[in-house]
């Protein structure tokens, strides 16, 4: 299967959709520092460019790409889920 998003680091919490992603497609990525696989079944359509969720994250909870903070989820997310600016704080301001 042709991967659809790309993770940078093993660890960061999102990917970046690489094509425009369906609801409902079971889609897979790698990440780019070890070429590895990862799966998730998208819960949004993601467009691309955006991210996308590779785990879980709590309320408040440190987003990671990058190995770095990006931001915070004010109300957490689900893998799978599109992840932007309607559950995500950016660190910058």
């Amino acid at each position: 299967m042709r991967h659809k998003f790309l993770v940078h680091k093993r660890g960061d919490h999102v990917g970046v959709a690489v094509v425009d992603i369906q609801r409902g497609e079971r889609i897979v990525g790698i990440h780019m520092d070890d070429d590895s696989a990862v799966e998730v079944e998208s819960l949004d359509s993601v467009p691309l460019g955006h991210k996308i969720a590779v785990i879980s994250a709590s309320p408040e909870e440190a987003v990671i790409e990058y190995g770095i903070q990006i931001g915070k989820t004010p109300a957490g997310f689900t893998a799978g889920e599109h992840v932007h600016t309607h559950n995500l704080r950016s660190a910058r301001w």
